[in-house]
């Protein structure tokens, strides 16, 4: 058996998971999980790098109490970085992508290279919080060594070499597609000195081994550290089982990546106007997809409902949904106001009395509003992929931890009229650990290996003339 660890952070957990391959199927143990939350440091919202290194050390010593493993590989969320002094070390903790110090910075950026072309330079979405639009605003850019990106400030810390690896390198806006390098146009005409951003290496490169001094006070052998997708929606795409050549996926989670992946960047006024980013995918193709608010509004509306008194577990919002009338409220998903944490129930109904719809008087309603507007966000970015791409797709893969939501599973089956192939849960894990088995030779086909070791569930699609009807109402309240 050969096994490795993956350490798979999303937007609000974390987990270490061990995984063992006996030559056809990858089995995965989780040893370690914690979870993710940012602090504010004096009004700003930024995350505890050095805990969060604590957490990667008590998974590996976890790891090794519980067998022999070989190497190492971290994924992270995307955009976020940290800046590496001329000592070596961290100067502060890293900002989170919600501070709200960027909300203003796209239309500045604009003024710089104007949108389209940094569109056609880099293919990116616009978010307020991507890597350019942080590094505009970022005060202590002076103080800089080297700018690191997550995945790889924790690989830093582990191994103390310094690079960007190309899929996380590739949200940052300042990313070329096609040469897989930084777009160096676009960091000079924004003034950021080159000597600050790493070498790009690509998913599957060893970059190093872990420090002796840390490998024995955790009381291990050195490790090697791998460079997979770094990006954890680049693993998840990894994990995708189909054969197929083309297909379209949602990385459901704290957010939801929806898309399909190209051959080459689809640089075109459609899919600028329709704001559809390119990013890096593991084989060097290009993952074409919307980043969509999702699952971070029942995340939200959970822990308000705690502070309430109302101890709601995920199951509980599920039955107080369904048994609420259907498409009485919907909102957009990814209407700036639900980006910030706390107050989210109070932020949802202002919006649907502000779009005459009047406004939430159950819990339920709440709960359903959310499910059904995530869900018809998704047949949008559905029909907007399709009609940039010119292909048809008969199914949607849908991975990652959303896919434990049984309702909106179903939901998304209905609103799209397309079968939902849901699974696996640790899609992340499951592509950061195969990748690492790749890099070490011991994978020759991802693809077969994949299909062996994802547990997936079909849904197919119910109630589709209601859904056609909510849609064309969700529409009116998106446009």
């Amino acid at each position: 058996m050969k096994k490795v660890l993956a350490i798979d952070f999303g937007a609000s957990s974390g987990r270490a998971i061990l995984g063992s391959f006996d030559g056809k199927k990858i089995e995965l143990t989780e040893v370690h999980r914690f979870s993710n939350d940012p602090n504010y440091e004096n009004g700003e919202l930024r995350w505890n790098a050095t805990q969060l290194f604590e957490e990667i050390k008590t998974g590996i010593k976890k790891a090794n109490e519980i067998a022999d493993f070989e190497a190492i590989a971290i994924d992270t969320w995307g955009v976020d970085y940290g800046i590496i002094g001329k000592d070596g070390n961290l100067i502060a903790n890293p900002y989170n992508y919600r501070d709200s110090r960027t909300d203003n910075a796209p239309q500045e950026a604009f003024k710089v290279i104007p949108e389209k072309e940094l569109y056609n330079m880099t293919g990116i979405q616009v978010m307020n919080f991507n890597t350019l639009f942080q590094l505009m605003v970022e005060k202590d850019i002076d103080k800089a060594e080297t700018i690191l990106m997550m995945p790889d400030l924790f690989g830093y810390m582990l191994t103390g070499e310094k690079y960007c690896e190309s899929t996380i390198c590739s949200t940052s806006h300042m990313f070329d597609q096609k040469k897989c390098d930084w777009n160096w146009e676009v960091i000079d005409r924004f003034g950021f000195p080159r000597s600050i951003f790493p070498t790009v290496v690509k998913a599957g490169t060893i970059v190093g081994t872990m420090k002796k001094e840390l490998a024995d006070e955790l009381g291990v052998e050195p490790k090697e550290v791998i460079a997979i997708g770094a990006h954890d929606t680049a693993s998840a795409v990894a994990a995708v089982p189909s054969t197929e050549k083309d297909f379209i996926f949602i990385s459901c989670g704290t957010w939801s990546l929806f898309g399909t992946v190209t051959d080459e960047p689809v640089l075109t006024d459609l899919s600028n106007k329709y704001n559809i980013t390119n990013e890096y995918s593991v084989d060097g193709k290009i993952r074409f997809l919307r980043n969509i608010i999702g699952l971070w509004l029942i995340q939200e509306a959970k822990r308000q409902f705690v502070k309430d008194g109302k101890n709601y577990s995920y199951g509980d919002m599920e039955e107080l949904a369904l048994k609420s009338e259907p498409f009485k409220y919907l909102i957009d998903p990814d209407d700036p106001v639900f980006v910030p944490p706390g107050g989210m129930l109070d932020r949802i109904c202002d919006y649907c009395e502000k779009t005459g719809q009047g406004r939430p008087q159950t819990d339920g309603e709440i709960v359903r509003c959310i499910y059904e507007s995530i869900a018809l966000k998704y047949r949008n970015s559905f029909e907007k992929i399709a009609e940039c791409t010119g292909k048809e797709y008969k199914a949607i893969h849908m991975v990652g931890g959303g896919t434990k939501d049984k309702l909106l599973c179903q939901m998304t089956a209905n609103s799209t009229g397309a079968k939902v192939i849901a699974g696996p849960i640790e899609a992340t894990a499951l592509g950061n650990i195969a990748v690492q088995l790749y890099a070490k030779g011991y994978i020759d086909d991802l693809t077969d290996v994949i299909m062996n070791s994802a547990e997936i569930k079909e849904y197919m699609p119910k109630d589709e003339d209601m859904w056609d009807e909510a849609y064309k109402k969700f529409k009116n309240i998106i446009s």
